[in-house]
Protein backbone atom coordinates (compact mmCIF):
# COMPACT_ATOMS: atom_id res chain seq x y z
CA UNK A 1 0.00 0.00 0.00
CA UNK A 2 2.95 2.12 0.58
CA UNK A 3 4.00 1.76 -2.85
CA UNK A 4 0.32 2.85 -4.32
CA UNK A 5 0.58 6.29 -1.88
CA UNK A 6 4.41 7.47 -2.99
CA UNK A 7 3.02 6.77 -7.28
CA UNK A 8 0.42 8.75 -6.32
CA UNK A 9 2.59 11.44 -4.85
CA UNK A 10 4.90 11.14 -7.98
CA UNK A 11 2.28 11.90 -10.55
CA UNK A 12 0.42 14.34 -8.65
CA UNK A 13 4.08 16.07 -8.41
CA UNK A 14 4.49 15.62 -12.37
CA UNK A 15 1.10 16.56 -12.68
CA UNK A 16 1.32 19.95 -11.07
CA UNK A 17 5.20 20.41 -12.18
CA UNK A 18 3.83 20.08 -15.68
CA UNK A 19 0.88 22.79 -14.84
CA UNK A 20 3.86 25.24 -13.59
CA UNK A 21 6.24 24.70 -16.62
CA UNK A 22 4.03 25.86 -19.28
CA UNK A 23 3.37 29.19 -18.23
CA UNK A 24 7.22 29.53 -17.04
CA UNK A 25 8.22 28.55 -20.47
CA UNK A 26 6.24 30.94 -22.00
CA UNK A 27 7.19 33.96 -20.55
CA UNK A 28 10.79 32.56 -20.82
CA UNK A 29 10.46 32.35 -24.43
CA UNK A 30 8.83 35.82 -24.68
CA UNK A 31 11.52 37.05 -23.13
CA UNK A 32 13.99 35.60 -24.99
CA UNK A 33 13.97 37.95 -28.17
CA UNK A 34 13.00 35.20 -30.63
CA UNK A 35 11.14 35.52 -33.29
CA UNK A 36 6.91 35.49 -33.20
CA UNK A 37 6.95 32.17 -35.59
CA UNK A 38 10.10 30.55 -34.18
CA UNK A 39 8.32 31.10 -30.65
CA UNK A 40 4.64 29.90 -31.88
CA UNK A 41 6.58 26.84 -33.49
CA UNK A 42 7.88 25.96 -30.32
CA UNK A 43 5.35 26.87 -27.95
CA UNK A 44 2.65 24.57 -30.55
CA UNK A 45 4.83 21.85 -30.52
CA UNK A 46 5.79 21.66 -26.51
CA UNK A 47 1.90 21.47 -26.04
CA UNK A 48 0.80 19.14 -28.16
CA UNK A 49 3.59 16.97 -26.42
CA UNK A 50 1.81 18.23 -23.35
CA UNK A 51 -1.50 17.25 -24.31
CA UNK A 52 0.00 13.71 -24.94
CA UNK A 53 1.29 13.40 -22.01
CA UNK A 54 -1.75 14.38 -19.74
CA UNK A 55 -3.73 12.18 -21.81
CA UNK A 56 -1.45 9.10 -21.70
CA UNK A 57 -1.31 9.64 -17.95
CA UNK A 58 -5.13 9.91 -18.21
CA UNK A 59 -5.24 7.00 -19.71
CA UNK A 60 -3.16 4.85 -17.78
CA UNK A 61 -5.42 5.83 -14.66
CA UNK A 62 -8.38 4.59 -16.05
CA UNK A 63 -7.22 1.54 -17.26
CA UNK A 64 -6.20 0.98 -13.47
CA UNK A 65 -9.10 1.91 -11.89
CA UNK A 66 -11.10 -0.26 -14.44
CA UNK A 67 -8.37 -3.07 -13.10
CA UNK A 68 -9.19 -2.21 -9.47
CA UNK A 69 -12.95 -2.07 -10.29
CA UNK A 70 -13.01 -5.28 -11.82
CA UNK A 71 -11.14 -6.82 -8.70
CA UNK A 72 -13.50 -5.75 -6.39
CA UNK A 73 -16.49 -6.77 -8.00
CA UNK A 74 -14.56 -10.43 -8.04
CA UNK A 75 -13.93 -10.80 -5.13
CA UNK A 76 -16.82 -8.74 -3.62
CA UNK A 77 -14.45 -5.58 -1.94
CA UNK A 78 -16.18 -2.51 -1.24
CA UNK A 79 -13.26 -0.49 -0.39
CA UNK A 80 -11.28 -1.92 -4.08
CA UNK A 81 -14.75 -0.75 -6.44
CA UNK A 82 -14.87 2.51 -4.16
CA UNK A 83 -11.06 3.17 -5.40
CA UNK A 84 -11.39 1.96 -9.09
CA UNK A 85 -13.78 4.17 -9.71
CA UNK A 86 -12.50 7.29 -7.94
CA UNK A 87 -8.92 6.27 -10.23
CA UNK A 88 -11.34 5.63 -13.13
CA UNK A 89 -12.98 9.14 -12.70
CA UNK A 90 -9.50 10.78 -12.25
CA UNK A 91 -8.25 9.50 -15.27
CA UNK A 92 -11.22 10.45 -17.50
CA UNK A 93 -10.66 14.04 -16.16
CA UNK A 94 -6.81 14.09 -16.68
CA UNK A 95 -7.51 13.56 -19.98
CA UNK A 96 -10.33 15.83 -20.55
CA UNK A 97 -7.69 18.33 -19.06
CA UNK A 98 -5.62 16.99 -21.78
CA UNK A 99 -7.23 17.85 -24.39
CA UNK A 100 -9.72 20.66 -24.08
CA UNK A 101 -7.23 22.31 -21.42
CA UNK A 102 -4.27 22.54 -23.64
CA UNK A 103 -6.64 23.63 -26.56
CA UNK A 104 -7.56 26.55 -24.01
CA UNK A 105 -3.80 26.85 -23.19
CA UNK A 106 -2.75 27.39 -27.05
CA UNK A 107 -5.35 29.62 -27.59
CA UNK A 108 -4.00 31.59 -24.82
CA UNK A 109 -0.10 31.43 -25.89
CA UNK A 110 -1.43 32.79 -29.70
CA UNK A 111 -2.91 35.73 -28.04
CA UNK A 112 0.33 36.40 -26.44
CA UNK A 113 2.40 36.47 -29.60
CA UNK A 114 -0.15 38.86 -31.19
Amino acid sequence: MKLIQTNKKRLSATIAGAIVLVPLLATTVSAAAVTNDAATTFMGEMLDILGLVLIAIGGGLGIWGIVNLLEGYGSDQQAAKSSGMKQLMAGIGVAIVGVVGVEALKDFVDTLWE
